[in-house]
């Protein structure tokens, strides 16, 4: 649910430094705003310190998760490029599977395309491979790419 009414603007800045054209994963800002104002959908911010940041502040990362039962899946995810490999993400992964848990979550959930830079992180948290959709996405000059789904199991 929208918290806070500069969080989109902050959501939208992050996600279009974040995301790179030639793939066309960025949302538009009606998707982003459409999918805050839904009661199973949730969404974090974080600073570069990896801490809500204060409102005015602009964000260094962000998350958006849709939920259902007892599954979440990961909507979308970005570190801004200029606060990457500083520990942000797994910050903001682990930040996800704590809210989630309190939510009554035993599952996160993911897709994304093959070759997403991103994949190590989530490999690295304990995310791991449990389907594959052949020539799901396509690029921006339509070479087909595989989506791969992800699955983290909450303890």
């Amino acid at each position: 649910m929208m918290e806070c009414a500069d969080d989109l603007d902050r959501i939208m800045a992050v996600m279009e430094a974040a995301f790179d054209p030639a793939f066309g994963e960025a949302w538009s800002r009606r998707q982003v705003e459409d999918a805050m104002l839904i009661g199973n959908c949730h969404y974090l911010l974080v600073d570069s310190r990896g801490h809500p940041p204060p409102p005015g502040i602009p964000a260094a990362g962000f998350s958006l998760s849709r939920c259902s039962l007892d599954e979440e899946e990961l909507l979308l995810f970005a570190v801004h490029p200029g606060f990457r490999r500083k520990g942000l993400g797994r910050n903001m992964l682990f930040r996800l599977t704590e809210a989630a848990r309190a939510r009554g979550i035993r599952r996160l959930m993911l897709e994304m395309r093959r070759g997403n830079p991103a994949e190590a992180l989530y490999r690295a948290f304990g995310f791991r491979p449990v389907g594959e959709r052949k020539n799901y996405y396509r690029s921006g000059s339509g070479e087909a790419i595989d989506a791969i789904t992800f699955a983290y199991t909450i303890e």
